[in-house]
């Protein structure tokens, strides 16, 4: 995403520039970037907590680099005159593309468990499983069908079931059981 902004009246204010919201396994973020334009000051904040700080800077135009959870990311700082727009890659890639590529490589589910609402998100190429943002240990087994992977939640049994769909170009189908009930899938923006 790319965000483009005109300097004002107050060119040193340091208001917010930029935000991006994003949602990855451990959990959704917001990263937000203030810039004073005529200091070069570059303050980065992460979920509220500032992760970055530049303090005074000759140079008004940039890269600066910062950690979201386990993810590198990176906010470039363009000028086009008084204009000046800002880009998060993540990982080496545009937001965009970074998004794209963590939405064929990840599956999340929105349960209800207990009246609570729970996220559930399956790292395909590394078998990772995330609840609410934390790591789980989980125990993975090979069914005749396919593969279980068990774990709980709100001490109900939980199964992500793996199985192949028979057609080469859809591949494994991934799908969550709370006891015999399937979730449905989630679609999230940024993930």
């Amino acid at each position: 995403a790319v965000v483009s902004t005109q300097s004002t009246g107050d060119l040193d204010s340091y208001d917010d520039v930029a935000q991006w919201d994003l949602n990855l396994p451990d959990g959704k973020h917001t990263v937000r970037f203030q810039h004073g334009t005529t200091s070069g000051r570059r303050v980065i904040l992460v979920d509220g907590k500032e992760v970055r700080n530049t303090g005074w800077q000759f140079k008004l135009v940039g890269k600066e680099s910062f950690l979201i959870g386990k993810y590198r990311a990176c906010i470039i700082i363009e000028a086009n005159g008084l204009n000046y727009t800002y880009i998060l890659e993540v990982d080496g890639k545009s937001l965009k593309r970074f998004v794209e590529n963590r939405k064929k490589v990840c599956r999340t589910w929105t349960p209800r468990v207990g009246g609570n609402p729970h996220r559930v998100v399956l790292e395909r190429d590394s078998l990772n499983v995330w609840l609410d943002g934390e790591k789980l240990d989980v125990m993975g087994e090979f069914t005749e069908n396919g593969t279980e992977t068990h774990f709980m939640i709100d001490n109900q049994a939980a199964i992500i079931r793996a199985v192949t769909s028979g057609k080469r170009r859809e591949g494994i189908i991934y799908s969550l059981f709370i006891g015999d009930t399937q979730v449905p899938d989630a679609f999230e923006d940024g993930l």
